[in-house]
């Protein structure tokens, strides 16, 4: 697992939000941050909005962490593209963001995906799976690997048509798609045409991400491991503070004992951890 993270600026940084569009049932926000970093795919920020915490009940209480999904640098900083839904006080806040406004970010953070050969040195392609809104940072992982002229395949899976949005940010013509609700692709789960895929003959010479709800995550781990093939996990837990300070995040690890997802993740090696399915995670 890499360890090529960048670090994050002390403190909270005021962004400018530039845009707001509809992707599905999704919402993509994009934002200058005019003095942070560039992120690697998989990194994540702890986001919050002016008047946070002054909403019903003084709801939302903490900052949220989204993954970046477009990353693009300029002139005036680095624009950061997060893909968002509206499930709660603070993604409603995020999501109603209009350009103009403030977005306050503290990140990049945490670990990003590795290569594919510091994962499998024997690697010759990847493929990468994502779940509804956690199709994110494999948006911007598709990106590095193209530039840097590894192979790769594209599974994304939906809920149903409303829980559903992000394609555009693929743009290639490598992606097969599943759903539940059959509104596209192979009517089923994204892990139905990832065990297909591992059936092939050069299945090992594959290295699989993926990012997703809690379920997908914990399948797609234990087809990795029945078939021995190598994968990382994006996963999520609650997350308070970024930076390993309130325990919030500790996931067990397959050897015993526990991480901190937010420093030692989010992303992980699939036979890292004991189990995906982590207590509060998804939605």
């Amino acid at each position: 697992m890499s360890d090529a993270r960048v670090l994050a600026p002390f403190g909270r940084r005021r962004c400018e939000v530039v845009s707001n569009e509809a992707t599905g049932g999704y919402r993509i926000v994009t934002a200058v941050d005019p003095s942070g970093p560039a992120p690697r795919a998989g990194q994540f920020y702890m986001l919050a909005t002016r008047g946070w915490g002054g909403g019903a009940g003084e709801r939302p209480y903490l900052p949220r962490a989204f993954s970046v999904a477009t990353v693009e640098e300029g002139t005036d900083g680095v624009r950061l593209g997060f893909l968002l839904e509206d499930v709660g006080p603070g993604t409603a806040r995020l999501a109603s963001l209009e350009p103009g406004d403030d977005l306050f970010a503290t990140g990049p953070l945490g670990r990003p995906f590795s290569a594919p050969r510091e994962v499998s040195a024997d690697a010759a392609g990847a493929i990468l799976v994502g779940g509804g809104i956690g199709i994110a940072p494999l948006a911007l992982l598709r990106r590095e690997l193209s530039r840097a002229g590894f192979p790769q395949r594209v599974l994304l899976g939906f809920r149903d048509r409303e829980h559903a949005g992000g394609m555009e940010l693929f743009r290639c013509e490598e992606v097969r798609t599943a759903s539940e609700d059959g509104h596209t692709g192979h009517q089923g789960y994204v892990t139905d045409l990832l065990a297909v895929m591992l059936e092939g003959d050069d299945a090992g010479s594959a290295v699989v991400y993926a990012c997703g709800p809690p379920g997908m995550l914990e399948a797609v781990r234990a087809l990795c491991a029945e078939r021995g093939v190598a994968s990382e996990l994006a996963m999520e837990t609650p997350m308070a503070c970024g930076f390993g300070s309130c325990f919030g995040c500790a996931v067990p690890l397959a050897g015993g004992g526990y991480m901190r997802l937010c420093v030692d993740g989010p992303v992980v090696r699939g036979d890292q951890v004991e189990t995906a399915l982590v207590a509060g995670s998804g939605h």
